[in-house]
């Protein structure tokens, strides 16, 4: 069934697709959707990526549906409708857990996804189930290493240069308060909420964008 669902999402406009066993981790109140797909795209989340996620989540729903299998769709990060049952969710489901526990990537030094191919530049959404799906396998460490990009270029000092892995889950990697008020001294003067360095700055993502195109220079293009 993996393949089934991977190539219709892949068909359908996802970049990548994952499976995971999200056994054991989940809160009371979704731990009975014992497994995960986790879907990526390769494109900043706005108003037309949410769409095309909810897209994608509809597909996944609709092959789990017609074979009898119980399901919950948690949409993108942007798309949360005030005072709704999905809503109240998302404090219990980060989809970076769905995607690390696929084998999509890792957390890196910026509290990003990190996929090897993508960099930090996919926008996720993640559908819970009960299917028998095949997980992948996870990620459990960060592999930035030595890099330490992100952390020099931002602008916030948010970022504290400390190493994901799920031995130490709650380790601190970005101070969110400096990046929020950033973030709006950065709309007071241009209109803009979020500067992106982060993500710009980060050589897996370039490694990506070059191979798209070749126009441009790069500051640096590894650490």
């Amino acid at each position: 069934m993996n393949e089934v669902i991977r190539s219709a999402l892949l068909e359908a406009g996802a970049d990548i697709v994952g499976f995971a066993d999200v056994k054991g981790i989940l809160k009371p109140e979704i731990a009975h959707l014992t497994k995960a797909i986790s879907i990526g795209v390769s494109r900043n989340l706005n108003e037309n990526t949410v769409s095309l996620l909810a897209v994608l989540k509809r597909k996944a729903v609709g092959l789990l549906k017609t074979r009898g299998y119980k399901y919950l769709s948690i949409p993108a990060d942007s798309d949360r409708i005030k005072n709704s049952f999905i809503a109240k969710l998302y404090p219990l489901f980060p989809h970076k857990m769905a995607a690390t526990c696929a084998g999509l990537g890792w957390i890196g030094k910026n509290g990003l996804l990190i996929s090897p191919e993508y960099g930090p530049r996919l926008s996720l959404a993640t559908v819970l189930t009960d299917a028998p799906l095949k997980p992948g396998k996870p990620y459990t460490k960060s592999l930035c290493r030595s890099c330490s990009l992100c952390v020099e270029y931002c602008p916030s000092g948010a970022i504290t240069g400390s190493t994901w892995s799920t031995n130490e889950p709650y380790i601190e990697l970005v101070k969110l308060q400096n990046c929020k008020d950033h973030k709006q001294g950065s709309r007071a003067v241009n209109g803009k909420p979020n500067c992106g360095l982060c993500i710009n700055i980060c050589p897996y993502g370039r490694k990506h964008i070059i191979k798209k195109s070749s126009r441009g220079r790069m500051i640096r293009t590894s650490c």
